[in-house]
C-alpha cells in the first residue's frame, strides 16, 4: 500500500510540473505574439478587409450552425470550456501528443490570427490566453463575427463573404438553410471537405452540423432531411 501511495504521489508531482512547465511555456509564446502585433492591431487589420462582413449581415442559419457544431457553450460560458479543455488534455496526456482539441471559438480566432495550424500543446495554452484577452476587449458577437471573417474554408475562400460568393454567388445574408450548414462544415477541415474534390465528405460533414443543430432546437428533422435533399442534388451525388 505504501508503494502505492508513494507512486500516486511521485506522479501527481510530475505531472504538476508538466502542467506549471506549458502553462509557463504558453504564456512565453503569447507574449511575444502580442509584442509583435497587439491584438487590437490584429483585429482592425481584419476589419478593414474588404470583404469584412459584420454578423448581422450574415444569414442567421449559418451563425446558428457554426455555434452549434464548433462551440455550443459559446454565448453562455465565460473564459475557458473547462470540459471540452480537460477532456482534450487528458486525451493528449495518455497519447503524448496533441490529438484533440478542445478549442473553444475565441482560441480558433486566436490561433487562426496568430499560429500555425502545427499542433502543439504550448499553442493550445497560448490560445487561453488570448481568450480571456478577447473576451475582456470584445462582445461575442464581435468575436464570431471576427471568426467566420478569417477562417478558412477551402478551394482559395476565406472569410463567408469570399466562400458564400464563390461557392454559391450570393451575398453571406442571402446563405438559405442547405446552404449555410454546408458552408459551416468546412472549416474544421478544408482540404478535405472543400466541394471541388471533397464533396461527398462534405455532405457527411453537413449531416453532423445539421444533427448538431437538432440536437439543441434550432431545427427539425423535416429541415434536416430537406437540407440534406438539395445539397445532395447540388453536389451530383
Amino acid at each position: 500500500m505504501k508503494v502505492i501511495k508513494h507512486f500516486v504521489l511521485v506522479l501527481l508531482i510530475l505531472l504538476l510540473i508538466g502542467a506549471g512547465w506549458l502553462t509557463a511555456s504558453g504564456h512565453q509564446r503569447y507574449k511575444e505574439a502580442i509584442a509583435e502585433v497587439p491584438l487590437t492591431d490584429k483585429i482592425e487589420e481584419v476589419k478593414q478587409r474588404e470583404d469584412y462582413t459584420p454578423l448581422d449581415q450574415i444569414s442567421p442559419d449559418f451563425v446558428n450552425a457554426v455555434v452549434a457544431v464548433e462551440d455550443r457553450r459559446f454565448y453562455t460560458r465565460k473564459g475557458i470550456d473547462v470540459i471540452s479543455l480537460g477532456r482534450a488534455l487528458l486525451t493528449n496526456l495518455i497519447s503524448g501528443e496533441v490529438k484533440e482539441g478542445g478549442s473553444t471559438i475565441p482560441q480558433q480566432l486566436a490561433k487562426n490570427l496568430y499560429f500555425t495550424h502545427k499542433p502543439s500543446l504550448t499553442r493550445k495554452i497560448a490560445e487561453v490566453f488570448f481568450l480571456y484577452d478577447l473576451e475582456a476587449a470584445y462582445s461575442k458577437d464581435e468575436i464570431l463575427a471576427f471568426y467566420v471573417n478569417v477562417i478558412y474554408y477551402g478551394d482559395g475562400h476565406y472569410g463567408i463573404a469570399q466562400a458564400s460568393r464563390g461557392y454559391f454567388d450570393k451575398e453571406p445574408s442571402e446563405l438559405t438553410l442547405a446552404e449555410a450548414t454546408l458552408l459551416a462544415g468546412l472549416p474544421q477541415s478544408p482540404s478535405r471537405y472543400q466541394l471541388s474534390s471533397g464533396k461527398d465528405l462534405a455532405l457527411h460533414r453537413q449531416q453532423q452540423v445539421l444533427e448538431a443543430m437538432q440536437a439543441v432546437g434550432l431545427i427539425d428533422a423535416a429541415q434536416s432531411q430537406a437540407a440534406l435533399e438539395w445539397s445532395s442534388n447540388y453536389l451530383g451525388i
